[in-house]
């Protein structure tokens, strides 16, 4: 289970919508640096930030060959947001649960 430091560190590198894409492509297989960025209207220093934040987060690995650095998803990182929102769907099951208990029977849970 992931402590408190991963999830915030994965969620702040998911709070940004490019850094959402570029983990969306990367979902269908490595990419090079330039394919990933091919689609952004921002320069290429400006995109390394970008790819800097989810490789610090420990979402992407990069790999340079030449003058070609490759990403890849390290989908049991991203498995974190995972298991938080399957915590907070327990939680809301169960309170909503309780609620349907409450309103079938209010009598009883008095």
């Amino acid at each position: 289970m992931a402590n408190d430091q991963d999830e915030n560190a994965v969620f702040l590198a998911l709070a940004d919508p490019t850094r959402r894409e570029v983990v969306r492509t990367l979902g269908r297989g490595p990419a090079s640096v330039g394919e990933l960025a091919q689609p952004f209207a921002m320069t290429l220093p400006s995109f390394m930030k970008h790819i800097h934040a989810l490789e610090d987060s420990g979402l992407i690995r990069t790999s340079k060959s030449g003058r070609v650095r490759t990403c890849t998803l390290d989908r049991d990182r991203l498995a974190v947001v995972g298991h938080w929102l399957d915590e907070q769907r327990r939680v809301w099951e169960d309170r909503t649960d309780r609620l349907d208990a409450l309103m079938a029977d209010p009598e009883e849970n008095r």
